[in-house]
């Protein structure tokens, strides 16, 4: 009986191996071949395809019968080869328009989603984040309709991001693929990411994969970072704004021998003048100053199959803010005037080290090593607040396949630790925090109609016990140019509850822990379930290029650290009693209008509720509604590869609700909803040539702001000074200009 159980589970994948075809699709640019990513791969009169990689690489199915390959990419003639056998194929697609490399590269680097793949992965890549200012990643999503940015509060001048209604704490941050902005770094970490450091973005909606860890609740979002043997040689973006904000970046690449590549990434910015438009004594931004660098090394060994990757950081970030009268030589710690220092230092080393068998190149495995050093002190008006975190990371992983490539499988271990040290107030938090686990995940593909991912994993955790995180992800393609997905996954966390919400400090409300004996500041860990269903849809409008997607996610706490502002001059943490959900709607509209002109609309719902202590309600500052368009435009490239381009963002925000009780809300001068906002964003950029370009742009040029962002601004000592009511903009229109200059 044994016998038979054992093959019944192995009789899927005891079948009979396929020959599959690789190859590249590129496109020629000044007599170069340049990989061509996101190009469609089909065999002609089949539904069997894929998609090209970033670098252009494919593999596909191979059968006998199989005798023509369709290759097709937007702004390129489409065209069909002759395939006889399994070799390997390189291709070039010709543009239809004959445009050289910039019209190319921006038509190339989109942001997409794939027909093909089982996970709900957004694509965005440099040429995207180009369309708005995008100075660090925690700014890098305003032209993306799937992720949310508003500000943190009155004062820090911080960028927040949620999904799917969630904040950023519930989405797993990395950096190519290594957790990055998680413990210490939570609230302001993705500002130390600069924006020219990015080379692609991948926004996963729903439940991540359990390779990358089990904290991952609302979905995972990983920068890819400039490689140096394919980054530019030398590359400055320069930056200026009407309020202040300056910023200088610039990348030195350099090929050490024929293997070896470095880079030196080097950001600073800075704002010293002041400003304080709507006249309550307060900054409207921080005074600040950041400097941050990275040295990279890259290895690459490609006759045996060894890559490499290993960098270096360093960062010194020093933020001050409050009322223009406050002087911290003099001020700090008296009531003379309201004041705050933000002052962090960072240091980090990482190590990837990859390997693929060449003559099995399914085959293939990595070591992942990473350790930071964050330290912030930091004083809000009276409040100190100062946290330590070491940190170590760790990840072995191995793929393969189960007797042919429709079988393929992912396993390995990792294991983290992470050392806090942690001043609130005057009461000292510290804690040690370790894992060790394993995972394993299947994937089948039969490149055709069908495709999904199994993963499970099982850590042991000092402080979270042992624990099981199953993750689901399916793609089913009923007809021509379509794709339906279905995902389901679990994830669980410690919640940071202080350094995650900074802002409570820059209040004068009272901060209760009303804990249980959990293992992290007496409180249990947040364990919640994610289910998501989407459809997308491919198809031709008018003669041009479409799609519609549709998507559902909800996410369900079995426990949730509640952070309750319900209390009128309280801020309690507890943990959940009752239910504690988010159930997201989106629906979005790709069209190609005309050869260089694209639109993309998009309407999102979202109801999150949330049981208080005083009863289920809709959880604070969330909108209902929000809707979003965005247009961007190119002129045709010049002999000289020169030309224009318009981008534009709209954004509307339903009205949101506003904790506390009624009665607190009508005595500092709020109703119980916000007002709804809408707010318009655009830039031009004129490309000289393929070295250099000058861009300008607005930001909020409807000129909306929030009246009276700072509540009790004129008594910031008094029981009723709080920063944390903001639903929109603190100030007006921001104007700003930059430069790009390139060296190949």
């Amino acid at each position: 009986m044994k016998k038979i159980l054992i093959l019944f589970l192995l009789l899927p994948f005891c079948v009979f191996s396929q020959e599959k075809v690789t190859g590249i699709i590129t496109e020629t640019i000044n007599t170069e071949e340049v990989p061509l990513g996101g190009a469609n791969i089909y065999w002609l009169g089949t539904s069997v395809g894929t998609v090209t990689d970033f670098d252009g690489n494919f593999e596909i199915v191979y059968k006998p019968e199989y005798k023509k390959m369709l290759i097709s990419f937007v702004g390129y003639k489409t065209d069909t080869i002759s395939v006889n056998s399994s070799k390997r194929i390189s291709h070039s697609l010709k543009s239809t328009a004959d445009l050289d490399e910039v019209t190319i590269s921006a038509r190339q680097k989109a942001s997409s989603r794939s027909f093909l793949q089982s996970q709900n992965v957004i694509n965005v890549s440099s040429a995207e984040l180009l369309k708005a200012a995008c100075c660090n990643l925690a700014e890098s999503f305003e032209t993306n309709p799937s992720i949310d940015v508003n500000f943190a509060d009155a004062i820090s001048g911080t960028k927040q991001i949620k999904m799917l209604g969630l904040t950023s704490p519930y989405i797993m941050v990395t950096t190519e693929n290594v957790p990055s902005v998680r413990g210490a770094s939570q609230a302001y970490g993705m500002s130390f990411i600069p924006g020219t450091w990015v080379e692609s973005i991948q926004i996963t909606k729903g439940a991540g994969s359990v390779v990358n860890g089990y904290e991952s609740i609302a979905g995972q979002i990983n920068a890819e970072l400039q490689k140096p043997m394919s980054d530019d040689r030398l590359f400055v973006n320069a930056y200026g704004s009407g309020d202040g904000r300056f910023e200088l970046n610039t990348h030195l690449n350099t090929k050490v021998s024929e293997r070896w590549s470095t880079g030196l990434y080097i950001h600073g910015n800075m704002r010293e003048m002041e400003f304080d438009k709507n006249d309550d004594s307060f900054l409207d931004a921080p005074l600040m100053q950041q400097v941050n660098l990275m040295n990279r090394w890259q290895y690459t060994d490609q006759e045996n199959g060894y890559v490499g990757f290993f960098d270096f950081r360093y960062l010194n970030d020093e933020k001050q803010t409050g009322q223009r009268s406050f002087d911290p030589k003099k001020d700090r710690g008296t009531t003379n005037a309201w004041g705050s220092e933000i002052k962090t230092e960072r240091f980090e080393a990482s190590g990837k080290f990859g390997f693929v068998n060449p003559d099995l190149p399914w085959q293939s495995g990595g070591l992942q090593l990473a350790y930071s050093h964050h330290e912030q002190e930091s004083y809000f008006g009276l409040n100190d607040y100062n946290i330590q975190h070491n940190s170590l990371y760790a990840s072995l992983m191995y793929n393969s396949i189960i007797s042919d490539s429709r079988h393929k499988i992912k396993t390995g271990l990792s294991a983290t630790y992470d050392n806090y040290d942690e001043l609130v107030l005057t009461e000292n938090f510290g804690r040690i925090e370790n894992s060790v686990g394993a995972f394993f995940e299947y994937n089948f593909d039969n490149m055709g109609d069908l495709n999904f991912n199994l993963g499970i994993r099982a850590d042991v955790h000092n402080r979270l016990g042992t624990f099981v995180t199953p993750r689901f992800h399916l793609r089913y393609t009923p007809w021509d140019k379509s794709a339906f997905r279905v995902s389901a996954g679990r994830g669980k966390r410690s919640a940071n509850i202080f350094t995650e919400n900074q802002q409570i400090f820059a209040t004068s409300r009272s901060l209760n822990i009303l804990g249980n004996g959990g293992a992290v500041y007496g409180l249990d860990p947040e364990i919640a379930w994610n289910y998501g269903v989407s459809y997308m849809q491919g198809f031709n409008l008018f003669n041009r290029r479409a799609d519609i997607s549709v998507d559902f996610y909800r996410t369900d706490f079995v426990n949730q650290i509640v952070v309750d502002f319900e209390t009128p001059t309280e801020i309690n943490f507890y943990n959940l009693e009752g239910e504690s959900y988010s159930n997201n709607f989106q629906s979005e509209f790709n069209l190609n209008i005309l050869t260089h002109l694209d639109l993309r609309l998009a309407y999102k719902y979202y109801d999150v509720e949330t049981t208080y202590r005083n009863g289920k309600k809709q959880t604070p500052l969330t909108p209902n509604h929000r809707f979003f368009a965005n247009v961007s435009y190119q002129t045709h490239q010049t002999s000289k590869g020169g030309n224009w381009r318009f981008d534009a963002t709209y954004n509307f925000i339903g009205e949101q609700r506003f904790a506390s009780t009624e009665n607190y809300l009508n005595t500092i001068g709020l109703s119980e909803f916000s007002p709804s906002i809408s707010t318009l964003n655009a830039q031009i950029t004129k490309v000289f040539s393929s070295n250099f370009e000058l861009y300008v742009g607005g930001e909020n040029i409807t000129n909306v702001k929030q009246q009276n962002p700072i509540i009790g601004s004129d008594n910031p000592f008094g029981s009723s000074f709080d920063t944390t009511y903001v639903y929109g903009p603190i100030f007006g229109s921001s104007y700003y200009a930059g430069l790009r200059y390139r060296l190949n």
